[in-house]
């Protein structure tokens, strides 16, 4: 019998969300969750540092790797249109 009160709200908030265009406004949202105001965080911006890519070794390793394997076949496929 108690859930008249409960059922109330939640069709008002079910209308409101229906009809209302889409406005987000966070300071009611915190007033009805009941969250306390929290000074803003200001992360320090991330820097990007090949010494702490523990794959930029093996990056730098295999990217040499690839400029052999691409002279060697620049170089047989020259041989094979010699050899037609």
């Amino acid at each position: 019998m108690g859930r008249g009160r409960a059922k109330a709200k939640q069709t008002k908030v079910a209308r409101e969300l229906k009809y209302n265009s889409g406005g987000f406004d966070a300071n009611r949202l915190s007033s009805e969750l009941g969250v306390s105001p929290v000074p803003s965080i200001n992360p320090e911006p991330v820097v990007e540092d090949e010494d702490d890519d523990p794959y930029a070794a093996y990056a730098n390793y295999y990217a040499d790797d690839d400029e052999d394997d691409d002279e060697e076949a620049g170089a047989s496929h020259q041989q094979a249109r010699r050899r037609a």
